[in-house]
């Protein structure tokens, strides 16, 4: 089998997106977003995932022009098969199963911690993390938004990033909207945005607002097809899968933590001067508790 066939796959789907019924696209959205799980699911197990009936997906294949559904996988389980490393389970988390129903839980999900977390990693290649970064350090300022509970994510970026990077701004501020901090944005500028599905209406409205500015756009999420109404200049996409109700941020926040480290990285010397010039403040100014200073 052409080992080039899941990737033309994938951009065959891209480009048939807007086009298709919103149940099409929920199992396009899917299959793009999850090409490793849909190699090794059933139809049954994927239209499950995908929110979508089987038959949906059976219309898929026949939209692209497969035969059928099974022609339609072929191409994901085959890159599977030809390159993904087999990793065994780790021991601890075999012990952890043998301990009862609550041990089974955990050992499931932390095997699903594991595995997002490096699916999410394996997905960004060194030249996107590059050009991000050069963005940023290229950039008059560098704003940050997030809504509810992507907020977490971009408070964190924004407390460490900023020690490396004076332009970085978190958005809103003082209980305004993010359109209004974006208000006298312009081409020397960069908004990152964070959100995960369920997309909040304030984010996506604030990468339509920025990107009509002439804003160059950096968006952190689950999906590379997430709005047709805009295109960033870099997409980093995240796995979010969880075995609860609610998506998992390990994997959003391990894609954060590698920009930071090349932030810091390329920031080069005046980054690493400012981080110490930080640290030093707050040791000068007892910021951290220590036993000693109790006795």
């Amino acid at each position: 089998m052409d080992p080039t066939l899941k990737a033309r796959t994938i951009t065959r789907l891209k480009t048939a997106l807007p086009g298709l019924s919103p149940q099409l696209q929920a199992a396009a959205k899917y299959v793009v977003d999850n090409p490793a799980l849909f190699g090794i699911d059933s139809i049954r197990d994927s239209a499950q995932k995908a929110g979508v009936s089987t038959y949906s997906l059976i219309r898929l294949a026949e939209r692209l022009g497969f035969d059928g559904f099974e022609d339609f996988r072929a191409p994901f389980r085959h890159a599977l098969t030809s390159t993904a490393p087999i990793a065994s389970i780790p021991g601890w988390i075999e012990e952890m199963r043998a301990q009862g129903n609550i041990g089974q839980a955990q050992a499931d999900v932390t095997l699903n911690t594991l595995s997002v977390v490096q699916n999410s990693l394996a997905r960004q290649a060194p030249e996107t993390m590059e050009r991000a970064v050069r963005m940023l350090l290229a950039a008059r300022t560098v704003y940050l938004t997030a809504m509810r509970s992507s907020y977490g994510l971009a408070y964190h970026f924004h407390y460490v990033g900023r020690m490396a990077l004076t332009t970085l701004q978190l958005i809103p501020q003082h209980m305004n909207s993010a359109i209004d901090d974006l208000n006298t944005a312009g081409p020397e500028d960069v908004l990152i945005a964070i959100t995960v599905s369920p997309y909040s209406r304030e984010t996506i409205e604030a990468c339509e607002f920025a990107q009509e500015r002439g804003v160059k756009l950096i968006l952190v999420t689950d999906s590379e097809v997430m709005a047709a109404n805009f295109r960033p200049e870099v997409t980093l996409v995240a796995s979010t899968l969880s075995t609860h109700h609610f998506g998992t941020f390990s994997g959003v926040m391990s894609v954060l933590e590698t920009l930071l480290a090349l932030l810091v990285n390329m920031g080069g010397p005046d980054a690493a001067q400012r981080i110490s010039s930080y640290e030093e403040l707050r040791k000068a100014h007892n910021v951290y508790w220590s036993a000693k200073a109790k006795q």
